[in-house]
């Protein structure tokens, strides 16, 4: 059995020297090295910035205008095309990918882990570094992001996992551990009593922020939504989530300036979280920030350039982080939330499971 990187430098085909995650194309040959971890797999959970984009280059719609099977077998087919062409599923324009469910169904001699033949797990690591194979696609579910397949997949010795927990249905758990680094992240940034901003907190990512963030700021905190439309402002304030609650679009910078202004009472916000999957809200985020304060950027439509440039173009002296979907015990943290919040578990059961 070949040896192999732990890192997949050895499934690289081109350009030589990188690591699988900015390569063009990777070996997707399903016969595994001696540290590697072959996957059945079966639900791909699309970032919902690259799903988008899917949907929008291919049909000119939002996913959830998506209805017809004629519709869904295109998008399949480019997700396909996708993967035909670069041995993994990254987005051709965000660069981004998502994740995985399935089942461990073969394990490299010298992986070192505790993994088991017939785990069911959910990978942590995006879809944009992870030899994929696509044989068929089953069933699609464009509002939510998921597509059933069946396919096999590589999980290489560095890659990070999450065990799907037996207390709630497994594709619930997918699409919670997909967003893991949102709420953890959050977890981590928000302190007592500071005002805290979650732009797109309506979606998927932006509920499980608003709960750690209202949950780590107490009751002297200030935690608002800033929900996309009036129907995901609804969602969020149905939960009890937050202190304060609107829509806006959120690519209007001045528009949620003046917002935050209005909210804070000119003080703006120690912490805001961007999880809008949409391009140009790098501007309203900062904006919405005071000085010395830190923006998280977890959406993949975020232009570093953009945000760099911008903020340097207003004089905003705030500290950026880029949303590194990773961090230690994201996988514990995010299903928790799910576990102490009733009517947040119940919603994604609806929604997801």
């Amino acid at each position: 059995m070949k040896k192999g990187c732990p890192y997949g430098t050895h499934r690289v085909i081109s350009p030589e020297g990188v690591l699988p995650q900015p390569a063009d194309k990777i070996d997707n040959t399903m016969e595994i090295y001696d540290n590697e971890v072959l996957i059945d797999v079966k639900t791909l959970n699309i970032d919902s910035a690259s799903f988008t984009e899917i949907v929008k280059r291919v049909l000119n719609k939002k996913p959830s205008e998506v209805t017809t099977q004629e519709e869904m077998d295109k998008i399949g087919d480019k997700m396909k095309e996708i993967v035909a062409n670069a041995g993994k599923h990254k987005n051709p324009w965000t660069g981004s990918g998502g994740m995985l469910l399935g089942t461990v169904e073969e394990i490299g001699p010298n992986y070192v882990g505790d993994l088991k033949v017939g785990d069911k797990i959910a990978t942590l690591v995006s879809l944009s570094l992870t030899p994929l194979r696509i044989d068929e696609i089953i069933e699609m579910r464009p509002a939510i992001d998921q597509v059933d397949i069946k396919g096999k997949a590589i999980l290489f010795q560095s890659g990070i996992y999450g065990i799907i927990p037996d207390d709630m249905p497994e594709k619930t758990a997918l699409s919670a551990l997909d967003v893991a680094g949102a709420p953890a992240q959050a977890a981590k940034l928000c302190q007592l009593n500071q005002k805290v901003l979650v732009i797109g907190g309506g979606g998927k990512s932006g509920l499980l922020c608003l709960y750690e963030a209202k949950k780590r700021v107490g009751v002297n905190g200030l935690v608002v939504c800033a929900a996309g439309s009036q129907k995901s402002e609804d969602r969020a304030r149905s939960l009890d989530l937050a202190n304060e609650y609107f829509h806006m679009d959120a690519t209007d910078a001045v528009g949620m300036y003046n917002k935050a202004m209005e909210l804070t009472n000119g003080e703006l916000f120690d912490v805001v979280i961007n999880c809008v999957s949409i391009e140009n809200t790098e501007m309203a985020s900062i904006l919405s920030c005071k000085d010395d304060g830190t923006v998280y950027f977890f959406s993949m439509a975020t232009s570093f350039t953009k945000a760099a440039l911008g903020a340097e173009g207003v004089g905003k002296d705030v500290n950026m982080i880029i949303g590194n979907g990773y961090t230690k015990g994201h996988a514990a943290v995010t299903l928790q939330c799910l576990r102490e919040h009733e009517g947040l578990r119940k919603l994604f059961e609806e929604m997801y499971a």
